[in-house]
């Protein structure tokens, strides 16, 4: 199975200090669950309005699970599979995508039943793992040879976690996302140049991004001695950045800057049939007392590099660590995991 999306028309192309977070970008990359924050916030006759925008711009990924035996599930905890990929670029004019698009960033979001916390891991594209049907290999293959079914099929017995929704973004969201909001603001972890059609200075620390800058940060990683390693960390930080704009008073208390960006977000956006508008309003109310800092980023662990025997480059699985995140997954602990674990 391909994953592809259900062919339907389409249109051309918190207010105080302790505010609610309701989770900004944590459907693939702040879109989705960025919705569900600022919806739950926003007065009633004006939901109307963003659910038509919602419902009308974003793709349902009609066979988005894989069949057969699958984990249970945990509990009313969440786990939401986080896909950002270059599919409308590799997709056909019927709208499917995978099967030659690349699934650049992957990220695992786990929200709690006690819904006190939202945490976000990475899982890094070089990654060497088991790919059903297909053998050992870098797990962004999956997203390549069977589209999102094999993509959450791959994670889910990576994990041994049920994938309760998946969401899918493509990269050119970016850009109209933080437009949308006037730009983003990210706390880089170090200094580099990104080189292109567009040259852009990145300084460690606090960096004022547009559009473009945004979608050539998150996906720079040629600078990095470390390459990806460091390239998840700025995706976390773009996150955050996100998060932040969502939450100010700019957006909060401006309907119209809210609409551009669930307008600017859902037309790049794909879910599974289960991830409703309504379903998305009603984890953001689920998630009305968490704050920014509620949100804690990590990445998979890792065991170094290796090469595969036809001279692949690989990021080797940490197994005994990932075995210890799969029992904290099922559990619903990842909060005892993280305080007890080294971890990026």
């Amino acid at each position: 199975m391909s994953g592809r999306r259900s062919a339907r028309p389409r249109g051309s192309a918190r207010p105080r200090r302790r505010r609610p977070f309701l989770v900004a970008l944590v459907a693939t990359f702040g879109s989705l669950l960025g919705i569900a924050g600022v919806v739950a916030v926003v007065a009633s006759v004006f939901i109307g309005g963003l659910a038509r925008s919602y419902d009308r711009d974003t793709d349902t990924i009609a066979d988005a699970f894989p069949s057969g035996e699958r984990p249970a599930a945990t509990a009313a905890a969440e786990d939401i599979l986080l896909i950002g990929s270059d599919s409308r670029a590799a997709a056909g004019a019927d709208g499917g995508h995978g099967q030659g698009g690349r699934s650049d960033t992957l990220m695992l979001a786990h929200v709690p039943a006690d819904r006190k916390a939202v945490y976000l891991m990475s899982i890094m594209r070089d990654s060497w793992v088991d790919v059903p049907g297909h053998g050992s290999a870098k797990i962004n293959a999956a997203y390549a040879w069977g589209g999102i079914p094999l993509t959450v099929q791959t994670v889910e017995q990576l994990l041994d976690v049920r994938i309760d929704h998946v969401a899918e973004i493509d990269f050119a969201g970016f850009t109209g996302m933080t437009d949308a909001l006037g730009g983003v603001t990210v706390d880089a972890p170090q200094a580099f140049t990104i080189n292109g059609p567009a040259r852009h200075q990145i300084v460690a620390g606090q960096n004022h991004l547009d559009g473009e800058q945004a979608l050539a940060f998150v996906r720079e990683r040629h600078a990095f001695a470390d390459a990806d390693h460091t390239r998840v960390r700025n995706q976390q930080a773009f996150m955050r950045g996100i998060v932040d704009g969502l939450l100010s008073e700019g957006t909060l208390t401006n309907p119209g800057r809210i609409k551009d960006f669930v307008t600017a977000t859902s037309k790049y956006l794909a879910v599974d049939p289960g991830l409703t508008f309504r379903s998305v309003v009603d984890l953001g109310w689920s998630l009305r007392d968490v704050r920014a800092d509620d949100l804690h980023t990590f990445t998979m662990p890792t065991a170094g590099g290796g090469t595969s025997p036809d001279g692949q480059s690989y990021v080797a699985v940490n197994t005994g660590a990932v075995q210890s995140l799969s029992a904290s997954l099922r559990s619903d602990d990842l909060g005892r995991w993280l305080a007890e674990t080294p971890h990026s």
